[in-house]
């Protein structure tokens, strides 16, 4: 049996309108929001009488989903926003964008900060790190030339 797809990739937030407005300036869709509690939810994350607001957002392809939670109960016990690119664990979502810097004008303008340089990749792409709301580490890519298929970037040659 193999994975069918990569579903979503969950963030969790305390503002989730600035969260749902920031990632809409991306470029994302607002597919659904709601409410989520009872004994299945309490089920699967293992959190007794919880309660969470959800946001499901949509990239234009339609491929990938970005699902972001406001915890209501219980409070959020670990705060990683501010953690470094080389922390362990879960830690940015990369988009690939049309146009690198006019992505970055537009998210600049709802707080978005470059966490080190826009660099160049060879002649292939343009990349950065941004602290989008509050402080997620978001992953921005340029490409600068067209593929014909996608090189896989861990493939080390001995």
């Amino acid at each position: 049996m193999t994975v069918i797809r990569m579903d979503n990739v969950g963030i969790v937030v305390e503002d989730i309108d600035a969260a749902i407005e920031f990632f809409t300036e991306l470029g994302l869709e607002l597919e659904g929001r709601s409410h989520i509690q009872g004994d299945w939810a309490d089920g699967v994350t293992g959190l007794r009488d919880m309660r969470v607001e959800i946001a499901m957002m949509r990239t234009p392809d339609g491929h990938s989903r970005l699902e972001m939670s406001r915890f209501l109960a219980p409070p959020v016990v670990a705060d990683h926003r501010r953690a470094p690119v080389n922390s362990l664990g879960y830690l940015r979502v990369m988009f690939a964008v049309e146009d690198i810097d006019d992505t970055l004008a537009r998210l600049a303008k709802r707080g978005a900060e470059i966490v080190g340089d826009l660099v160049q990749y060879e002649e292939m792409y343009r990349l950065c790190y941004i602290r989008g709301p509050e402080g997620i580490l978001i992953g921005l890519a340029q490409q600068l030339v067209q593929q014909t298929s996608r090189p896989n970037p861990i493939d080390v040659k001995s």
